[in-house]
């Protein structure tokens, strides 16, 4: 029977991949307590900026706020997804914290993702470079790729050049852009794209598959936020900042 969102991995495949992303936000939604929301110091100037320069009201602001500190975990399980897809494609398997993140199966290719080719600095990409030149050298065979998801172009190229001013080449040490490594592996040059076109509907479907009262309740962070105004009469925004800065001049008397 064929497949009914794309043609280089299973559906059931694709459907468990999005079924682990999909449990990943839900830790992570879970995880932001006003505990954790406060734990980095919540910048409540701004914040009134925020809310009067793009007239938002304080509950929206805050559930914004709370979206963008979650944002940060999910870059990192994005970059997951993309591992898991590739690893459900035939001769391929996903590293599970072998030091590589996708290899062949006969040990011709290793490589490690990254979401965005900006994620690196010169000391990681260093590190990066290092560790997959071992791969090669202790695998004749392979060829070992930096993998860019989100790259700033569409590529294949040997990765040479200065790395934190030092001259870095190998023979099979590359670098590419996810368009072009979804295509190495799947033999199918489209296949990135077959998976972003195929996304909206494989979520729905999933969505449609499970039953909501097994989800994990999200945030309590707003909800903690809001019980103690209950009792305080202050507004949200004052009762963030309070509770932030009561230790400043004059801030206890909010």
């Amino acid at each position: 029977m064929a497949n009914q969102y794309v043609n280089f991995i299973t559906d059931e495949h694709l459907l468990s991949c999005v079924e682990n992303l999909h449990q990943s936000y839900l830790k992570a939604k879970n995880k932001i307590s006003k505990k954790n929301f406060y734990s980095n110091k919540v910048d409540t100037i701004k914040l009134t900026f925020d809310a009067k320069f793009n007239d938002i009201n304080e509950e929206d602001l805050i559930q914004s706020e709370i979206l963008r500190q979650i944002d940060k975990s999910i870059n990192n399980y994005i970059g997951t997804f993309h591992e898991q897809v590739l690893g459900g494609i035939k001769g391929y398997e996903v590293g599970n914290l072998s030091g590589f993140d996708i290899k062949a199966n006969d040990d011709t290719l290793f490589a490690d993702i990254k979401n965005k080719h900006n994620t690196m600095n010169s000391s990681s990409s260093e590190a990066l470079f290092q560790k997959l030149a071992r791969y090669a050298d202790d695998y004749k065979k392979a060829k070992c790729y930096w993998v860019q998801i989100l790259a700033k172009g569409s590529f294949n190229e040997h990765w040479k050049g200065d790395i934190n001013g030092k001259e870095y080449s190998h023979s099979r040490v590359f670098k590419i852009s996810g368009d072009q490594f979804y295509a190495l592996l799947s033999g199918q040059d489209d296949a990135l794209f077959q998976l972003y076109k195929a996304l909206p509907r494989v979520i729905d479907d999933y969505l449609i598959s499970i039953e909501k009262e097994n989800t994990i309740k999200e945030n309590s962070a707003l909800e903690e936020i809001s019980s103690e105004t209950e009792k305080s009469n202050r507004s949200i925004l004052n009762q963030i900042t309070f509770e932030n800065y009561k230790y400043y001049l004059g801030f206890e008397n909010l």
